[in-house]
């Protein structure tokens, strides 16, 4: 191993529902940083069927177990095949975050389904998972778990900045000039109401490239009774479920009009979470899935009179990087570090998380 710290393999289940991102990592778990190779596998159409069909779940039923059992192993796939590809025969630790199928952290209760000690034997390699079950019994919002990785990330880059990470539900990090200047939260719905219309109203996945969603006019109204939902004028940290605003469909729309007025709610939620930053970002770096969207990019760009770029622009790998993220926070839970912050999660102290799961020794 090299002076970086220790290589890890980081897991992501996004609230889109696609599929695993698998990402290498060597880092220290604090300031060191080299994301690696990644590879992302599609979850089978019958499997995702199954994952939508328990969201919201509230108590392991049958079910649930047997979805989180193939989770579990489709996970254990997605490692073999990034360690086949890439030749990588040692690995330190693999951080599993496994699949939120119930945020709810006003109730004290988050569940990210995952079998950690399952996923540690069939890798072969200790597993830290369930990282936000600490966050959450302390008092904390549970959600975002990302910031502290955009911190390293851009230790070099002027401040203060904005880091957008737009998956299912969009949230941002602001990172200001001190070491302890950290403030996140989720703005509002990323992509997940922009592909829950595609799928209902034409059938696709979700709407590639924001091609639909530019082709249509935005239903101005929507988006003004959008903006007075509670959620845009309470303080953060804040964080979402990721079918919190499903009520909101533009059914009077045809397909094309509701894309784009569905995506024009998503910049307008992030417009409306700039009043709680303590001063403009000099720059706002775009992550995740919502990044290939040019309506929303667009729209971005439009709303804010500073640089608007994807992080891919900085040589970062904006669809691996929550995976990468969290075989950084892995490593940082075994070091013991925090994992969240008063301003990220608003959990009293800094906070420390995760579950260690070795592989049985025979």
């Amino acid at each position: 191993m090299s002076g970086h710290g220790m290589r890890a393999i980081g897991l992501m289940s996004g609230t889109s529902l696609d599929g695993i991102d698998a990402a290498l990592i060597e880092t220290d778990g604090i300031d060191r940083v080299h994301p690696g190779p990644s590879l992302t596998v599609p979850y089978p159409a019958e499997f995702r069927d199954a994952l939508r069909g328990i969201l919201g779940a509230t108590e392991a039923t049958e079910t649930v177990r047997a979805v989180e059992r193939r989770l579990t192993e489709l996970h254990a796939e997605a490692v073999a095949e990034l360690r086949r590809r890439h030749d990588l025969a040692h690995v330190d630790v693999i951080g599993f975050h496994g699949h939120t199928i119930l945020h709810r952290p006003d109730q004290h209760r988050t569940w990210q389904i995952g079998d950690g000690a399952l996923l540690a034997r069939l890798a072969g390699v200790p597993v830290v998972s369930d990282f936000r079950s600490a966050d959450v019994a302390a008092g904390g919002e549970g959600a975002p778990l990302v910031p502290v990785y955009h911190r390293a990330l851009v230790a070099s880059l002027p401040k203060p900045l904005a880091v957008l990470n737009i998956g299912g539900v969009a949230n941002l990090t602001w990172i200001g000039r001190g070491a302890e200047d950290l403030i996140a939260f989720d703005t509002g719905p990323g992509n997940a109401l922009i592909d829950d219309w595609m799928r209902a109203k034409t059938g696709a996945a979700f709407d590639a490239g924001g091609e639909t969603a530019t082709s249509g006019r935005i239903d101005d109204e929507f988006v003004a009774r959008f903006l007075t939902h509670d959620f845009f004028s309470r303080r953060p940290p804040k964080s979402l479920d990721r079918d919190d605003f499903a009520r909101f469909r533009p059914d009077h729309l045809d397909p094309a009009d509701g894309a784009a007025t569905l995506a024009a709610c998503t910049v307008a939620a992030v417009l409306a979470g700039r009043r709680f930053l303590p001063a403009a970002p000099l720059r706002w770096l775009v992550t995740g899935g919502g990044r290939h969207n040019r309506a929303v990019m667009k729209g971005l760009a439009a709303g804010f009179n500073v640089p608007v770029e994807p992080v891919d622009m900085l040589g970062w790998n904006g669809d691996a990087l929550e995976a990468h993220a969290f075989g950084y926070l892995a490593v940082r839970s075994l070091a013991g570090l925090p994992l969240s912050f008063p301003g990220t999660t608003r959990v009293p102290r800094p906070q420390a998380g995760g579950r260690l799961d070795r592989p049985p020794v025979f």
